[in-house]
């Protein structure tokens, strides 16, 4: 078991910086829940409280039923009873200990006999697929190894919850790869809740089976990672989520208000309600000037921009009347900077949104 009840928390830094503002959030038993935002949102204060790590000023923290906080009873469960397992950017490994003793800590500090405490330590090694380092210190194990053990010395006390700060930050690109595959793939064979802090949405989207997008102390949206991309609920998610971010149209008094009323012809069951419009990138097909299109279909002249490669895919900048946008494709384009062009794009693809910045969702969309 391993569900989290965030009820009404808040948390303030001095007279004004509120880090966490009436957070309710539950975490249900056996989910991999990533606290996705930008520096500053209260992810990492949100994993503190929990961890008991630092206090709120209101609100209950429940664990399986539990009371581990409650500004109103005045009831506070210290970090060393909670049974949680914590790793935090600092793998904090003894170096004078080797990667069996490392692991086995947590083991001889609750007192677990010492042939239990083999087994434990040789199953967990097997599991993260580093038997053969254990017998080595942490200055001879490399960034992702010394990850690996870290998490090691986390499971082998068999936490229900295992709580985890941004860890792969400090590895590399490819490390950080073969480590999201790991982290997926531990959570798929034990089944623990993990509650994930992380600002790169690609991590979040890849591990997690919920997202929570937190910005400035408040909690935007709590959905499975493709509910979050394909129906955000308000233009803070849809423009953190997303590389390249989606494009956003909207009322400025200049020439991109020509684009607005542009598409709203396109919904006239939503019109007056439409405030801001946004378009994924890939969901832009960049086409001849002139192009004939489908009733499904919105269309509006462009010029092309720049031309920038990644790899897998090209990304294509264009100029709508004065607003920047950019289309990724997987084909060579055929286009050349400076030249004309024109955008097409499904009207089941366009992501709306009212005045108050909120979804508006409507008959068709995806």
């Amino acid at each position: 078991m391993g569900t989290i009840e965030l009820k009404h928390i808040t948390k303030t830094f001095g007279p004004t910086v509120k880090a966490v503002d009436n957070l309710n959030l539950t975490i249900e038993s056996g989910h991999f829940i990533c606290l996705l935002g930008p520096s500053g949102c209260g992810k990492t204060t949100t994993l503190r409280m929990i961890a008991g790590l630092d206090m709120p000023d209101a609100g209950e923290i429940i664990l399986d039923g539990k009371t581990l906080f409650s500004g109103e009873k005045g009831n506070l469960v210290p970090t060393e009873k909670r049974e949680l397992g914590l790793v935090f950017q600092s793998y904090a490994l003894w170096p004078h200990m080797t990667v069996a003793q490392n692991v086995s800590f947590g083991l001889e500090m609750r007192n677990v006999d010492k042939s239990k405490r083999k087994k434990i330590i040789g199953d967990v090694l097997d599991l993260l697929h580093i038997n053969q380092l254990e017998n080595r210190y942490p200055s001879q194990l490399s960034g992702g190894q010394q990850q690996r053990v870290a998490l090691a010395r986390m499971l082998a006390v068999s936490p229900d919850v295992l709580l985890l700060d941004e860890p792969l930050s400090n590895l590399d690109a490819k490390l950080r790869l073969e480590m999201r595959a790991e982290l997926k793939r531990l959570h798929e064979t034990l089944g623990n809740t993990i509650i994930y802090v992380t600002h790169d949405q690609l991590e979040a989207m890849t591990m997690s089976t919920k997202i929570a997008v937190m910005h400035e102390g408040l909690l935007q949206q709590c959905a499975p990672p493709m509910d979050i991309y394909r129906k955000p609920g308000n233009v803070t998610v849809a423009e953190f989520v997303g590389s390249p971010p989606m494009n956003l149209f909207s009322h400025t008094g200049g020439k991109q208000d020509a684009v607005v009323e542009s598409i709203k012809k396109c919904y006239t069951e939503q019109k007056e309600r439409i405030d801001i419009i946004g378009v994924r990138p890939e969901d832009i097909k960049v086409v001849p000037r002139g192009t004939e299109v489908g009733e499904d279909t919105w269309y509006y002249p462009a010029e092309v921009q720049t031309l920038l490669p990644t790899g897998s895919e090209w990304i294509i900048s264009l100029l709508v009347e004065d607003v920047m946008v950019f289309a990724s494709v997987a084909d060579d384009p055929e286009y050349k900077p400076k030249t004309p062009a024109a955008i097409a794009v499904k009207k089941n693809t366009v992501h709306l949104f009212d005045s108050q910045r909120q979804r508006i969702d409507f008959s068709g969309s995806r």
